[in-house]
């Protein structure tokens, strides 16, 4: 009898110590979740990326809004944006995708990537920090139709499409060749839109032109095609690529001539309207262009604020 007794007990004591053991070690796991959190349900992606988004050259329009996004959110809190350079961005994109790993990027299009990556998709921006749907404008230097009156003329004819632009970055990634190579044969099968541009425009011989631009591929596609473009009627034309401040300084100065590559009404709002009146305004040259947070499409996320705050 008392050795039955000393088994139950021992049975009774083990399954006790078991279920208490169990008990901790739920709680333990419920904390784990708790402590490490998730954007989504199952991923933190907040975490995943180290509270940091991918951005590329100080000074650009989009990091300067990025800089106001994190001030803006109470998600953002805490996080921090890498600037380095729009190739380096790409660079750790290219690479993230292959191998399917989180990232968020300051991007925007038209740009190579969404040709290359077409399922990428913006973050919803419901605060509006990043703005709505963008153009990209012509601006010119005071003057200029009186100077030259058919580049005045040619520049303000100037149209195209978002495809278009992407299109000649994404040549130019795929072949490695530059991007007024890609730009020059652009031009050479695109001769439709070509003579819309130019109707009314007359011929030159060597009138020297300076477009301001800034260093970024999409801007260069556009300085570059009608580089091109203007080289054929007979103007001796320079591509100066230079910061957006120095670009809006230099058309309003009257030092260049003109530029393709202001984007409205909010990414460089703060240089169009310091140096507002001491320019033209020819209108958009491009419409449909977009800035904001970018993450590939196998992150199941979808706004800002879907992100946390980093602890």
């Amino acid at each position: 009898m008392r050795q039955r007794f000393w088994n139950r007990l021992t049975v009774i004591v083990g399954l006790s110590i078991l279920l208490i053991a169990a008990g901790c070690g739920s709680g333990d796991e419920s904390d784990e979740q708790g402590n490490a959190g998730s954007d989504n349900g199952e991923t933190n992606y907040s975490e995943a990326v180290d509270y940091t988004i991918t951005g590329i050259e100080p000074g650009a329009g989009i990091s300067v809004t990025t800089e106001k996004a994190i001030e803006a959110y109470d998600s953002l809190y805490g996080w921090e944006v890498t600037l380095s350079s729009t190739a380096a961005m790409a660079s750790e994109l290219d690479k993230a995708i292959e191998d399917k790993e989180p990232i968020i990027i300051t991007g925007w299009n038209p740009h190579w990537t969404f040709a290359k990556y077409p399922d990428m998709k913006y973050l919803d921006d419901p605060k509006g920090i990043y703005g709505d749907v963008e153009v990209i404008k012509t601006i010119a230097r005071k003057g200029l139709k009186e100077d030259k009156p058919n580049a005045y003329k040619l520049i303000d004819q100037f149209k195209w499409e978002v495809e278009d632009m992407e299109s000649i970055m994404y040549e130019s990634k795929e072949t490695g060749d530059d991007i007024e190579t890609v730009a020059k044969r652009w031009v050479e099968d695109n001769q439709d839109k070509v003579s819309e541009w130019t109707k009314g425009v007359e011929g030159v011989d060597g009138v020297a032109f300076e477009l301001v631009s800034t260093p970024w591929d999409s801007e260069r596609s556009s300085a570059f095609v009608m580089k091109t473009v203007m080289e054929n009627l007979g103007y001796d034309v320079k591509v100066t690529p230079v910061q957006v401040s120095v670009m809006f300084e230099s058309v309003a100065t009257g030092s260049g001539d003109a530029s393709l590559a202001p984007w409205m009404p909010l990414t460089h709002k703060d240089f169009y309207e310091e140096y507002k009146g001491q320019f033209e305004d020819l209108g958009p040259n491009l419409e449909g262009a977009k800035i904001g947070l970018v993450v590939p499409s196998y992150m199941d996320i979808d706004s800002i604020e879907d992100l946390k705050p980093a602890k």
